[in-house]
């Protein structure tokens, strides 16, 4: 019979111990170890090193994981961890159960390098697509700690704030989106469908027609011929663009513009201290060091300059300085952030205080974006019930001329 060598903690304790044991196969040794009330870190057969899994077993080649499975995975996980059972029995009881077939995929997968001897962090770092590094840090601190329950815990209400924010910001811009929509879709059918058949009328009428009557019938010639060539112009452009912009430095050459334009910079800071704050504050509760917990929060901003710059402020962290004092450097932080962060510092406080700022940050920008989107909606209406009474007028005083060159 195979003999495995293993090391293990009991729940609750830090501690490591190592040992042997004899099973049939490997699946079958984790299982003992389990009923031992052991957490498995590390098993591999005797005379062999600890037998990584392939890429092929990751996933089923005709199932796509992405990161959409993260949240759910990660809430069925935690469900069956609170109920008392290990990480591995419950991404086993998960790989059996569940119904949808791409989340069953990755438990399969999971439990395939689970059964190997692979702890959780490591079965979740073999899957980038869906587990980003900061939520396999958090996992494996969790496992080191024997936390692994309230990791689970703060995570999960990290990324459902994350996901209740992106909901927020896009049911904001619905309705602005509708009414732009909408309004374009009335000045298209006026100018290409409406306004040609009026000037068929008028011409047909005869006599001279007004102003602003000429100024629309002008216009609307102007984009019935220009506007396919237009249109194709400006596709094409959008194009080039967005292919420039997914470089490297195009993308950082549009994040560098997006911070020195008056009104959008306000946006973009706020976004990235809103997820700096959110994010150091839930690596930072799940005892990763300040200077790591900066590595991984400066990958979670999305504005590369930002990035940088944060690069800058946790290289400072590292040789010695405080947070507040790098961050100071960075003539991006707004002063009172600073106070508020040099209290939680001195305190000892640092990650309830970064949860209070990531709090006020977001009401901040909720109402920020309230506000412009209730302006960009309102010029939109505004510009197109314009643009209809203009259209309105140069009928009427069409008409009316025409009437009158008729009764002289």
């Amino acid at each position: 019979m195979p003999r495995y060598h293993y090391t293990a903690r009991t729940a609750g304790r830090i501690a490591l111990q190592e040992g042997t044991l004899e099973a049939f196969s490997r699946r079958e040794a984790l299982h003992v170890l389990q009923i031992r009330g052991l957490q498995v870190a590390r098993l591999h057969e005797a005379g062999t090193a600890t037998r990584p899994a392939t890429d092929a077993a990751a996933a089923p080649a005709d199932v796509r994981l992405t990161a959409k499975l993260r949240l759910p995975f990660l809430e069925a996980l935690a469900d069956l961890v609170n109920a008392g059972l290990s990480a591995g029995e419950a991404v086993r009881l998960l790989a059996r159960r569940l119904q949808e077939p791409r989340l069953r995929a990755l438990c399969t997968a999971l439990w395939t390098r689970l059964g190997e001897g692979s702890p959780l962090s490591q079965a979740l770092a073999a899957h980038p697509a869906v587990f980003d590094r900061q939520t396999v840090n958090l996992v494996a601190a969790g496992e080191a700690t024997g936390n692994l329950r309230e990791v689970l815990a703060r995570l999960i209400r990290h990324l459902t704030e994350q996901r209740e924010l992106r909901q927020q910001f896009l049911s904001t811009l619905a309705y602005p989106a509708f009414i732009c929509g909408l309004g374009g879709a009335v000045v298209l059918f006026l100018v290409f469908f409406l306004v040609p058949r009026l000037e068929t009328l008028l011409g047909s009428l005869g006599g001279h027609l007004p102003l602003s009557t000429r100024l629309l019938v002008y216009g609307s010639r102007c984009l019935l011929y220009a506007g396919p060539v237009l249109a194709v112009l400006l596709a094409l452009g959008a194009a080039l663009f967005l292919r420039w912009w997914r470089t490297p430095a195009g993308r950082n050459r549009c994040d560098a513009w997006l911070l020195r334009l008056p009104l959008v910079r306000d946006f973009v800071v706020q976004a990235a201290i809103l997820d700096f704050t959110h994010t150091l504050a839930v690596l930072i509760e799940n005892g990763v060091n300040t200077a790591e917990a900066l590595r991984l929060t400066e990958r979670a901003v999305a504005n590369t300059r930002v990035q940088q710059i944060l690069h800058v402020a946790a290289d400072q962290v590292i040789e010695g300085a405080s947070l507040c004092t790098a961050l100071s450097r960075t003539a991006l932080v707004p002063p009172l952030f600073l106070d508020r962060l040099a209290v939680g510092e001195q305190t000892g406080h640092l990650a309830p205080s970064l949860r209070q700022i990531a709090q006020s940050y977001q009401a901040d920008l909720s109402r920020r974006l309230h506000t412009v989107t209730r302006l960009a909606s309102g010029t939109v209406l505004f510009l197109t019930f314009g643009f209809v009474a203009f259209l309105a007028y140069a009928i009427v005083s069409a008409l009316f001329q025409v009437s009158a060159s008729f009764r002289l």
